[in-house]
């Protein structure tokens, strides 16, 4: 009798194979009954091998497990999340949860034939540990039997037409079933500012989606920490703090991140009691949600941050003022916030009040608590001694709240501030706590590990995550070998302490290729061949197969994808990023430069991976453009076959768009360089040029929904209850995207442009004006022999920029218009003919 049977077979001694879909198949030649007895047996190993992986938190996961909702909760959960992707075949499908048991003691999902009743309409059956990974089977049979894709909907959205009809479902072959088992048990979720650079203004219709997105690609461990300005109103009542001490403590909404981390206050508020009381209520349906779906959420903890009315009620508590956090002059009113010290005994009252009011608004769900007492806030001395009384004190006020509280930690100190976290700082921190009651993330492990330099975090359980994106701005770029091996090379080191992957961007909605490779990886336990994956992934994107999109993403593999420099990819095109420069304070040799990575005076914790050798600006490039602009032909020489396929429109406009912006900045660098060598005519065609591509780049992103101003406007004034709401979460809308933060007579923001975005309307009307000005003033230098007036035009455009942010009477488009092939094939005939 041959039994073929899918499995992900992981014994120590003789076979080892990672399955992926159900082409990959083990055969086994035997009597049944040997054959359930070797099934039985690896089932035992693998249960204790597990055990002995992650001695350090099965207490924890069987916590978690108790505090999940019933089977019927989590099956109807998903149920809902089928009807919603795919309604026509509500009854195609059953679900039903299993127990860790069932898959050798992890979690898993298992993919099999409906072998019942035809008349019922069901044809394909789901199990799974829990709703998530009832939804991850789904995910995985649609896409690796059906062709399917789901893409967020601002990089194309989902793609379903490849599945067949009710009825008519691909079944698995004779006897044969997929079963993918987590080879780590987390797939971990968000960055603490996304929710301010992507989630500001989305309301439950969003939300909603997300968390099927997530569900979809496996998260199980998300960032929750919507809301909690409601919580902390509550709490600091208790402790003689009024709602007017608050308003100067909260940060608009567009800045509430910064705030939440003491990096600055007031910015961009009040919050009003609608914001707050709005705010809570979603925050309680997306954890009903999440929970629904057994995701277990990350709650906030207290880091310390306080508010100034906390010095005048407590005097003799410890509270130190922090240091300015990039105003341009140090404006109190806005910057050096009050952080109370972990070892006074008030830090432990106000760390257990917030974890209990959390309870009390939610009930406990969760004994995972995210904080970053120490992030960009550096202990007043090294001693070790001092750091592990610190830390020490931040899990007391955790424990005190909740009993089994776990502490998850952002590992981003240990590498923006690595100069004073040495072994052994970190040692001391991260055994300030009793082992299996400290997590940390990897934060920028798809780049910069720190788990193969700090013997593995010094035993202390991590979890490997990809950064990946900063501000939320839209570049094109990744590090798909980088992504594809690292997670397997971590999990499988001498020793290792990995417990799961995560994805922890600045902001979401972009690079749709990277996003589904790093969601896969929660399921691999081997490397992928990216190759391969890559003509598979375009074949389910596109709903079809094309020579042509094939080639063009076998380039992009080997340049936009396959960043390998460790710079930090913030984009600081020269379009979206000009450079406050005066380059006759320079001397250019050449204009190669323009290919280095980015500018030098940011913050540092954003830029610590940056070649700063150079007074010249730099825009971060890492490949050949030639080669990726044969690959925009091929894109485009596909567009027949392919266009009416949303995510190949994006796809497209996106390529466009990246091979425009990266000429506009060897552009820029000629005209500068003409200017230094008093060319006028060649500064005045170079400038005319550079904003020529500003304005076709503006119409090119007019075409497709997904890069519009507009949406991003409607959708904060859409939160808004009143008028003033509605001035003022526009003003944050607008700030956020251009200036960021405070400037002031010719002192642009440290931060301006740190959030900038390809969209349509921000570069005409915010872009364009400002290099206009630059370049004007470049040509009156030379036309009238002058020194180049420097200052003349950062006061110019600072007044500019200060209008736009306050103006309300521009409305924006939130639809699409022109032909997006048309005007991508005239683009590249007008620049590369």
């Amino acid at each position: 009798m041959v039994i073929t049977w899918l499995w992900y077979l992981h014994i120590y001694s003789y076979h080892r194979h990672s399955l992926v879909s159900d082409e990959h198949t083990i055969k086994l030649t035997m009597p049944p009954i040997k054959f359930a007895l070797l099934v039985l047996l690896i089932l035992s190993i693998h249960s204790q091998s597990l055990s002995l992986q992650h001695p350090a938190i099965n207490p924890l996961l069987h916590r978690l497990d108790s505090l999940r909702p019933t089977s019927s909760v989590q099956e109807s959960a998903a149920k809902g999340l089928l009807h919603r992707l795919i309604p026509t075949h509500s009854h195609s499908f059953e679900f039903s949860i299993i127990s860790k048991d069932v898959c050798g003691g992890s979690s898993c999902f298992i993919i099999e034939n409906y072998d019942g009743s035809r008349e019922t309409g069901l044809e394909i059956v789901i199990k799974g540990t829990t709703g998530v990974e009832i939804a991850s089977g789904l995910h995985w049979y649609l896409k690796y039997k059906c062709n399917a894709h789901v893409s967020w909907d601002k990089t194309g959205g989902i793609q379903i037409a490849s599945v067949p009809l009710p009825g008519h479902l691909p079944r698995l072959e004779y006897s044969k079933r997929i079963l993918i088992r987590r080879p780590v048990p987390w797939n971990y979720y968000q960055n603490v500012v996304t929710s301010s650079y992507s989630y500001v203004w989305w309301g439950w219709e969003r939300w909603e989606r997300e968390i099927d997105w997530m569900a979809l690609q496996g998260v199980n461990l998300p960032l929750a920490f919507t809301g909690q300005e409601a919580i902390w109103l509550k709490v600091f009542k208790r402790f003689n703090i009024s709602k007017e001490d608050l308003d100067d403590y909260f940060g608009g909404p567009a800045f509430l991140a910064w705030a939440r981390m003491g990096n600055l206050h007031a910015w961009g508020g009040p919050l009003s009691k609608n914001w707050l009381s709005d705010q809570l209520i979603l925050q309680k349906q997306i954890l009903s949600r999440m929970l629904e779906l057994g995701m277990t959420p990350v709650l906030p903890s207290f880091s310390g941050n306080v508010p100034s009315a906390l010095r005048k009620i407590y005097p003799a508590a410890n509270i130190t003022r922090l240091d300015n956090w990039n105003t341009v002059d140090g404006d109190t009113r806005w910057c050096c916030t009050y952080l109370l010290n972990p070892s006074d005994p008030l830090f432990i009252k106000i760390g257990e009040a917030f974890i209990k009011q959390q309870i009390e608004e939610y009930g406990e769900i969760t004994n995972i608590y995210n904080c970053d007492t120490f992030n960009e806030n550096t202990p007043p001395t090294s001693e070790p001694e001092y750091i592990s009384s610190l830390g020490a004190a931040v899990y007391k006020a955790m424990s005190r709240g909740n009993k089994n509280a776990v502490w998850l930690m952002q590992g981003w100190l240990f590498s923006s501030d690595s100069e004073f976290w040495k072994p052994p700082q970190m040692k001391a921190l991260l055994h300030s706590v009793p082992f299996g009651k400290m997590i940390v993330l990897d934060l920028f492990a798809d780049v910069k590990p720190i788990w193969n330099t700090s013997a593995q975090f010094y035993g202390t359980p991590y979890i490997w995550c990809m950064l990946h994106n900063f501000g939320g701005n839209i570049e094109m770029y990744g590090t798909l070998d980088s992504i594809s091996s690292g997670p397997v090379d971590a999990r499988v080191s001498e020793n290792s302490t990995m417990v799961g992957v995560g994805m922890c961007m600045e902001g979401i909605e972009h690079n749709p290729v990277v996003y589904e490779l790093m969601s896969e990886m929660a399921f691999r336990d081997e490397k992928v061949d990216v190759q391969k994956w890559l003509k598979s992934y375009a074949r389910r994107r596109y709903m079809k197969q094309n020579d042509k999109v094939d080639a063009a993403w076998e380039i992009l593999y080997h340049t936009v994808y396959n960043c390998t420099d460790g710079v930090a990819d913030h984009n600081t095109d020269f379009i979206v990023k000009l450079p406050d420069w005066d380059p006759s304070s320079s001397s250019l040799h050449g204009t190669d430069t323009y290919m280095i990575s980015t500018d030098t005076h940011e913050t540092k914790r954003r830029f610590l991976f940056e070649d700063n050798t150079s007074d010249l600006p730099k825009a971060h490039l890492w490949y050949s453009t030639k080669e990726v602009i044969k690959a925009l032909r091929l894109f485009l020489e596909a567009g027949d076959d392919l266009f009416g396929s949303l995510t190949y429109r994006y796809d497209m406009v996106d390529l466009t768009r990246q091979v425009l912006s990266k000429l506009a900045n060897k552009v820029y660098m000629d005209a500068v360089t003409a200017f230094v060598r008093k060319d006028i005519e060649s500064l005045r065609r170079l400038s005319e040029k550079f904003l020529e591509l500003i304005k076709d780049i503006d119409v090119l992103l007019a075409s497709d929904d997904n890069f519009l101003l507009g949406t991003w406007l409607e959708s904060a004034k859409k939160l808004a209850r009143n008028s003033d709401e509605r001035k003022q979460y526009e003003w944050n809308a607008r700030t956020q995207v251009t200036m960021w933060y405070d400037s002031k007579g010719v002192n642009q923001s440290m931060l301006h442009d740190y959030a900038n975005k390809f969209w349509s309307g921000l570069l005409e009307d915010y872009y364009l004006p400002r290099a206009t000005m630059y370049f004007d003033e470049l040509l009156k230098s030379l036309e009238d022999k002058k020194k180049l007036e420097i200052e003349k035009w950062r006061r110019e455009w600072i007044t500019m920029s200060h209008k736009w942010q306050q103006s309300s009477s521009e409305v924006y488009p939130v639809k699409a218009k022109g032909d997006a092939l048309a005007i991508s094939r005239h683009l590249l005939r007008k620049y590369f003919t």
